[in-house]
């Protein structure tokens, strides 16, 4: 089992607002722009007390933490309430908020998603599944169609020795 560098990674959390763009992404696609009523229905709202209490409990509850740095200057950087990064709004043609690329022969929906409650959160990229199935070439030839359509990435490496997965209490918070 090789590790992951988390704790160099985050040594500072919150971080920056202006980081969150690369690594997350708010596309609202419809006919109209999404309203303040449709903001708070999305799972993406952000309060910054909350951050804050759960980055507190974080640090003083769990020992791979207790050296985190919680940094104020980028916590008031956060909304009091709304969504942390860019909204990217896509127009949609017609009554419909899908997109007729995206439409499978038999979709006659006219729309995706609810009128009220909770709003479906969709995450999109390769997954475990989507990938274990295809071949180096293929993975490649799709990280490269990704990276050729403005899309980003977080690279994340690994220490060069392997640890012990016997006795090492900090073995799992390392392999994620």
């Amino acid at each position: 089992m090789l590790t992951n560098p988390i704790p160099q990674i985050y040594k500072v959390l919150p971080p920056p607002r202006s980081e969150l763009d690369d690594v997350l992404a708010f596309v609202y696609m419809g006919n109209t722009a999404p309203t303040p009523e449709d903001f708070a229905r999305t799972p993406l709202l952000v309060r910054r007390n909350k951050v804050a209490n759960a980055l507190n409990w974080l640090k003083l509850n769990h020992r791979e933490y207790e050296d985190l740095e919680i940094s104020n200057e980028n916590l008031m950087t956060y909304p009091e309430y709304g969504v942390p990064v860019a909204v990217d709004f896509r127009k949609t043609d017609g009554d419909s908020n899908k997109l007729a690329t995206e439409m499978s022969l038999n979709d006659n929906e006219i729309e995706e998603g609810s009128e009220d409650g909770p709003c479906p959160f969709t995450v999109h990229g390769l997954t475990g599944e989507e990938y274990s199935t295809l071949s180096p070439k293929a993975m490649k030839a799709m990280a490269l169609r990704h990276l050729q359509a403005g899309g980003k990435v977080l690279g994340i490496g690994h220490e060069g020795s392997p640890l012990s997965m016997y006795d090492h209490p900090e073995a799992y918070p390392n392999m994620f």
